[in-house]
């Protein structure tokens, strides 16, 4: 590896975010013979899948907390490595970066930042338990499939949850939106015409240990076998337009055919980059990054690396 022992020099790049995307960035830049600091806030999207069952070669499903862990340790095996922090603030010099958690600093030739997102979920003490055990489920992109001729209750804003009960129209004839507010009832006109039932606006969520329920203001109660919540998201693509990336009216960090954003060798990756919120995609664009991030390092012949 060429990062110096002494523990000021700049790492070659720094990778924020331990998900799938940046722990595919490090594996890549550690067989680049490149150094590579991970810090990871240790709140991956992935940590809540149950079980995926469309992530390549793992025919019979993964859970998301065995995926990041084989991830990781093969991060590991070409000399990643990790810190426990929660980056706050990136700013580039003429040398480089400096990352800041607001207590320690880091140093870095390159930045990739694969920092995800987090879905805002219903608030309440059951969510973790209903994830787990399916009764929620986050993606229906992922895990549809998995709720073929199910009850399924799609949950949300009444202009934003149509079309994702017409998409899951395709997978069973019981399909109801559950919107939480009153607008919105033209976005919802294609799911109703495919047979998708609307549910009275203002309903409560609640969950008996196995399944959750939509209990309608005049009483009325549904038993849904999944839920699909579609309340959006949060990320923390604010750090990288701080340092002067540019961002999509949707809230995403733009960036150029090799992943990299305005600011020459910040990098961004995965969800907080990519409309289709896909550990396939987050992967193929952690290998684009890396590959590219290599391609912008000096180079070092190997009698010198291995000197180092």
């Amino acid at each position: 590896m060429s990062h110096s022992a002494d523990s000021t020099a700049p790492f070659d790049v720094v990778v924020v975010g331990g998900g799938p995307a940046g722990l595919t960035a490090a594996t890549y830049l550690g067989r680049f013979l490149r150094s590579c600091l991970v810090l990871d806030a240790g709140d991956s999207r992935a940590k809540w899948i149950p079980e995926s069952n469309n992530c390549p070669g793992f025919p019979h499903g993964v859970a998301g907390v065995e995926l990041l862990r084989r991830m990781k340790a093969q991060a590991m095996e070409f000399g990643a490595r990790f810190e426990s922090a929660e980056v706050g603030k990136i700013e580039r010099d003429d040398d480089g970066f400096t990352l800041s958690d607001g207590a320690r600093s880091w140093r870095a030739r390159c930045v990739i930042l694969a920092t995800g997102l987090a879905d805002k979920l219903p608030e309440a003490p059951w969510v973790e338990d209903a994830v787990a055990c399916g009764a929620l489920r986050l993606c229906s992109i992922c895990d549809a499939y998995e709720a073929s001729d199910a009850c399924i209750g799609v949950y949300g804003p009444a202009a934003d949850i149509g079309a994702h009960g017409l998409f899951l129209r395709a997978y069973s004839k019981r399909v109801c939106l559950l919107p939480n507010d009153g607008d919105g009832a033209d976005a919802m006109r294609d799911a109703i015409a495919a047979g998708v039932r609307v549910l009275p606006a203002g309903g409560t969520l609640g969950f008996d240990g196995e399944r959750c329920r939509y209990t309608c203001q005049d009483g009325e109660t549904i038993v849904f076998d999944s839920i699909y919540p579609f309340l959006g998201s949060t990320t923390s693509a604010g750090i990288a337009a701080a340092a002067g990336a540019a961002l999509s009216d949707g809230g995403e960090i733009i960036v150029d055919g090799k992943q990299m954003t305005a600011v020459p060798g910040l990098f961004a990756i995965g969800d907080v980059v990519s409309g289709l919120n896909q550990i396939s995609v987050a992967v193929g664009q952690a290998a684009i990054a890396a590959t590219r991030v290599h391609a912008m390092l000096p180079f070092v012949p190997r009698e010198a690396m291995q000197a180092s």
